[in-house]
């Protein structure tokens, strides 16, 4: 069940709603029997399953961009096409930052991203912080 929580956790803070992935992580690892690589296993998949929705819903939603209700608006897509050519596709590598990670992988869709690539930048970004936080944590309670 904690396993569960994790990645439920993971997977809304990925989505365009709010989560707090790093918490339930930290909440999760400091339980007596948590084991950190399972409970790291479950935020990545989490995370890199909550970003591939919002890809999803950039790549097959794009008819609806000049709806009012859509997320990103013709400006919004043109500055995120101009990130991802000014830096590449490796810009995805912060896809977990707060405020700009979730717009990041739903313009990914929106800009007709391969999936594989995505899917590559995106895990490795992921990952790497849910790696830096289990570790982090672990040098600070041994």
């Amino acid at each position: 069940m904690l396993l569960l929580g994790v990645f439920g956790a993971a997977f809304l803070s990925a989505t365009l709603l709010f989560g707090v992935s790093e918490a339930a992580l930290l909440v999760a690892a400091a339980q007596q029997d948590a084991r950190l690589l399972p409970l790291f296993l479950a935020a990545t998949a989490g995370n890199v399953t909550g970003a591939i929705v919002n890809f999803v819903l950039g790549r097959f939603l794009l008819r609806f961009e000049n709806r009012r209700w859509f997320p990103v608006g013709p400006e919004n897509r043109s500055r995120a096409q101009t990130l991802f050519e000014r830096f590449g596709r490796p810009v995805l590598l912060f896809s977990w930052l707060p405020l700009i990670g979730d717009p990041l992988t739903l313009a990914a869709g929106l800009l007709r991203m391969p999936f594989s690539v995505f899917f590559v930048y995106v895990t490795i970004g992921k990952a790497a912080r849910y790696a830096a936080l289990l570790w982090g944590y672990d040098l600070v309670t041994r």
